[in-house]
């Protein structure tokens, strides 16, 4: 299996092709791939997917992928690595946890709002435009730009999954979205603050949640926590007392408590022997 590296915090690649063979290879990096014009094939871990204009991917690091190209292609790929991720804010962290984690990795273009497209295709040309120019402050607008589409993913995604009709629970996601969504938000996460918005009594939400998941809503939440916690310790600088903070807990002890009984072993070991 070819492996691709990016020696950049990001890289952006404009690509005009009729003819594009490229073996099924794996990225130790991010990618997002948005088709300008064009038609063919897209194979992501197997499955085989149509592309054409304003069609939006994500390529995770676990994804193996390649096109088949039919006609006259154009693609833009964003790529981005960890340094990278650490140079944002805590809204475009939360972001970017929330398409690295949330998403199921299915295959097919993640943007569901049809008016979202043209703000994409704008932003990507405007990055094109950037790209080649040497004007002042290239590098803010260039990661601005970026950031724009990161947030129109979050939200499609966001919207992908958010599927609730008529007061009735289409499917256990619906559910577990709320619960992403909301994570940062502690009353927000109340069982009966949970049930009251999909319209449930407290009971039948805890047992519909368990029957689908076999995880209380308590330990999926506090397991999700902590899968978002090992990502901050390992894409972040940020303190173990500011996680703790963020997340909820008391302080860092209690963090510290928690993420050793679930992981056997400390948030600062896990940092040390997840550092790159």
């Amino acid at each position: 299996m070819n492996v691709q590296n990016l020696y950049s915090s990001y890289e952006l690649e404009l690509l005009e092709t009729q003819y594009y063979e490229a073996k099924s290879h794996r990225n130790t990096f991010f990618e997002m791939v948005f088709v300008l014009d064009g038609t063919g094939l897209q194979i992501i871990n197997e499955h085989e997917l149509p592309y054409a204009p304003d069609k939006l991917f994500l390529i995770f690091p676990q994804d193996t992928h390649y096109f088949n190209v039919d006609a006259y292609s154009r693609f833009f790929f964003i790529r981005f690595n960890n340094d990278y991720i650490k140079t944002q804010n805590s809204q475009n962290i939360r972001e970017l946890e929330y398409i690295f984690n949330s998403h199921n990795h299915l295959p097919g273009c993640i943007l569901k709002t049809i008016t979202d497209k043209p703000f994409i295709r704008a932003a990507v040309e405007a990055l094109i435009r950037e790209k080649e120019s040497n004007s002042p402050q290239k590098e803010q607008i260039i990661q601005q730009l970026i950031n724009t589409i990161i947030t129109y993913a979050a939200r499609n995604l966001t919207l992908q999954e958010k599927e609730v009709f008529n007061g009735k629970i289409s499917g256990v996601m619906s559910i577990i979205n709320y619960l992403h969504q909301h994570i940062f938000e502690p009353e927000k996460l109340k069982i009966n603050q949970i049930a009251e918005h999909f319209h449930l009594s407290p009971k039948y939400m805890g047992e519909y949640f368990k029957k689908h998941t076999r995880e209380s809503l308590q330990q999926y939440i506090m397991l999700y926590k902590l899968k978002l916690i090992e990502s901050r310790l390992k894409l972040t600088d940020m303190r173990i007392s500011e996680i703790a903070l963020e997340f909820g807990f008391t302080d860092q002890s209690h963090l510290n408590r928690i993420f050793k009984k679930y992981n056997d072993i400390t948030p600062s070991s896990y940092r040390k022997k997840n550092f790159r």
